[in-house]
């Protein structure tokens, strides 16, 4: 291969498989090249990627020497791609009956589901999360987009008791939005004890489900090292959860008027 056909399998493999290390010999024997010669394509590939602010790779020397890719996204970006989501929710027809505002077609949309999961990981890249968990179903999406970009498994959190999840933990929590007392399970097969862990929610109105995967996930002995919410209301403001990390706010107090949105900023953290 030439130089940049070299340098274009190598960007393709590390984007396609952020947080994985990839060994200098990998490179060496799919590329047919030589460790020098691998070793200034990435250089190369590290440079322009951190130019583009799209994240940052990171090289390992020596013998058991590597490569991996740590992706990133800007305050710039994450603006950009949140307010895309935000003006497509201030549509009136988006709003359903009960006071609701449908958004299931965006988390269901690749393209929104795999920059939401970019924010995330982006987010927590640097706090070692080893599992990334979420309840069914909307939020399925962004967590496994998320859990991708960190290179972690995602574990999935059920509603209800199934027997093909075999035997289950399960706790009882307060709906923050029905105020009526609800249940939630986790396989047993799934092993969380002493991980630390990413929870994800989709939406939160009181934070009772938030509560609720938090108090699952100290029943089966994991570490919450983060609560991550796309969508989350100003009413009530008390919520039943204290560290979060909103998206996108919803101000619903006036919905004839229209739904107002407006993103989360550090400050308001």
């Amino acid at each position: 291969m030439k130089k940049n056909e070299r340098i274009s399998v190598i960007t393709k493999i590390l984007s396609d498989h952020p947080n994985e290390v990839f060994s200098y010999n990998y490179f060496t024997d799919l590329l047919e090249a030589g460790k020098s010669s691998v070793c200034e394509d990435v250089a190369i590939v590290k440079n322009a990627i951190e130019l583009t602010g799209t994240g940052y790779v990171e090289t390992f020397s020596g013998a058991s020497g590597g490569v991996v890719y740590h992706p990133q996204v800007t305050s710039a970006e994450e603006i950009s791609i949140l307010k895309e989501i935000a003006d497509q929710l201030q549509s009136p027809a988006r709003k359903i009956q009960g006071g609701f505002v449908y958004y299931s077609d965006i988390l269901s949309n690749p393209r929104y589901s795999k920059n939401i999961g970019r924010i995330i990981a982006s987010k927590y890249g640097e706090m070692g999360i080893e599992y990334v968990v979420t309840t069914e179903t909307k939020g399925i999406p962004v967590a496994m987009e998320t859990a991708h970009y960190l290179n972690v498994p995602m574990g999935l959190i059920r509603r209800s008791n199934r027997v093909t999840e075999g035997a289950t933990t399960s706790v009882n929590y307060i709906s923050g939005s029905s105020n009526k007392i609800k249940t939630m399970y986790l396989s047993r097969r799934i092993d969380l004890k002493d991980k630390k862990v990413l929870v994800i929610d989709d939406f939160m109105k009181g934070g009772g489900t938030a509560k609720g995967m938090t108090n699952l996930m100290e029943e089966v002995g994991a570490e919450v090292m983060g609560i991550c919410v796309i969508f989350v209301t100003r009413s009530p403001a008390e919520k039943l959860v204290e560290n979060f990390t909103p998206l996108i706010w919803m101000d619903d107090e006036n919905l004839e008027a229209g739904l107002r949105v407006s993103l989360h900023s550090e400050a308001e953290n």
